[in-house]
């Protein structure tokens, strides 16, 4: 039997407690649950074993949730962090989002609740590298290019703000959409439903929430590359900017519902946000491969020093921030799906082309001639956007290599 997940539940208020106990009733065989009716208890609990998820309330004399679950990320970094609270707390949330991945709202039914316990748990199986659910768990938020950050200052506080540029901005980075995709799938905004696309997420949220998160100097922040590192990043960026467009043309082109279309859009743009959290987080470059190393590529050495890769640590991290699971599973497996060349079309699948293509690494496609005439569509498809595309990158894919 694999061991029980261990979730420790906050809250002030002994029926709220007593509640969650006969809620969960059913899940006493899967989780070992524990309840603390205050911060300081909780803390000692934290002390004296190992929790996966903290579950808290915001209010509650004494030390608030949001002070507790500063002290959990800064002693216990790799455990997940949720608010089960009212709605009546959405400044104090928003005060307080770094610590936060998930926000749920009371009352929060119970098959919720339990879907995202159970996602969360689920997602630590998927991570087996100590040090990058660590990484992925104190990460508050993923730096945003300067440019685009004084762009959306700019907006913001100019006279005619426009709600649709302020998405527009938003929409070409992929730290500032992590971290509102993060807020409006939760749910904050009292909704249920899952919002696609930066652009929705700013409509929902509001120009005066937009102006407390770009302002606060918590959340929208600034990357500030030490050495030489400002060109690689640069470069990362407009690379994930090239995949959220392909993959989204791709997605089109095989005839995908508008929500897929965006998930696939979406999460090109999101899909190396853990190359980003590593950049951030990593004070010093990754060791070289090892003498007579098999794989020593980037991804390789990754495996080889954290026993995950970017990839596997960014679908985490957007895991626990609760973002869409077709989001989820799509940058988790952009550089390890497999697929037979009569495989629907999905998401994941649209990214792992748009990014095999982004990068010339099309043998994958190129081992089987079943591949040829979809990869004919993408090429049409993604020359079709003029986002950059090079033929003769293509010529060498779809044609003479196959």
């Amino acid at each position: 039997m694999p061991a029980k997940r261990r979730i420790l539940f906050v809250d002030d208020e002994v029926n709220l407690l007593a509640g969650l106990r006969r809620m969960l009733r059913s899940m006493r065989r899967v989780w070992d649950m524990r309840f603390a009716q205050c911060g300081p208890d909780a803390l000692e609990m934290l002390a004296e074993a190992p929790f996966d998820i903290i579950v808290t309330d915001m209010r509650m004399p004494g030390m608030n949730g949001a002070e507790l679950l500063h002290q959990v990320m800064a002693r216990y970094p790799q455990v997940i962090r949720i608010v089960l609270s009212g709605q009546a707390d959405r400044e104090s949330i928003l005060g307080a989002l770094g610590p936060i991945h998930q926000y749920l709202s009371k009352p929060c039914d119970a098959d919720n609740l339990k879907a995202t316990l159970q996602r969360a748990c689920s997602l630590r199986s998927l991570l087996a590298g100590a040090r990058l659910r660590q990484i992925a768990s104190s990460t508050q938020s993923l730096p945003s290019r300067p440019a685009l950050v004084d762009a959306l200052q700019q907006e913001l506080q100019s006279p005619d703000v426009s709600v649709r540029r302020v998405g527009q901005i938003i929409s070409k980075d992929m730290g500032m959409s992590a971290k509102i995709l993060q807020l409006v799938n939760s749910a904050f905004l009292g909704t249920s439903s899952h919002i696609s696309g930066p652009a929705q997420a700013v409509r929902l949220l509001g120009l005066d929430t937009l102006k407390i998160l770009a302002f606060s100097g918590d959340v929208f922040t600034r990357f500030n590359p030490v050495g030489g590192g400002a060109p690689a990043l640069e470069a990362l960026w407009g690379h994930s900017d090239t995949v959220a467009a392909w993959a989204g043309a791709i997605a089109q082109a095989e005839g995908l519902a508008e929500r897929e279309v965006n998930y696939a859009r979406m999460a090109g743009l999101l899909h190396d946000v853990g190359k980003l959290a590593l950049a951030t987080s990593l004070s010093a470059a990754l060791p070289a491969p090892a003498n007579g190393a098999a794989d020593r590529s980037p991804v390789g050495l990754e495996q080889q020093t954290f026993q995950a890769t970017h990839a596997h640590l960014g679908g985490y991290l957007l895991g626990i921030w609760g973002l869409p699971t077709p989001v989820v599973e799509a940058v988790f497996s952009h550089h390890t799906l497999k697929a037979s060349p009569d495989a629907p079309m999905t998401p994941a699948l649209a990214v792992f082309a748009a990014n095999a293509l982004a990068n010339d690494h099309c043998r994958y496609f190129i081992n089987e001639v079943a591949w040829v005439a979809r990869l004919s569509v993408w090429r049409q498809a993604c020359l079709s956007i003029n986002s950059g595309c090079d033929e003769t990158m293509y010529s060498a894919v779809v044609g003479k290599e196959i």
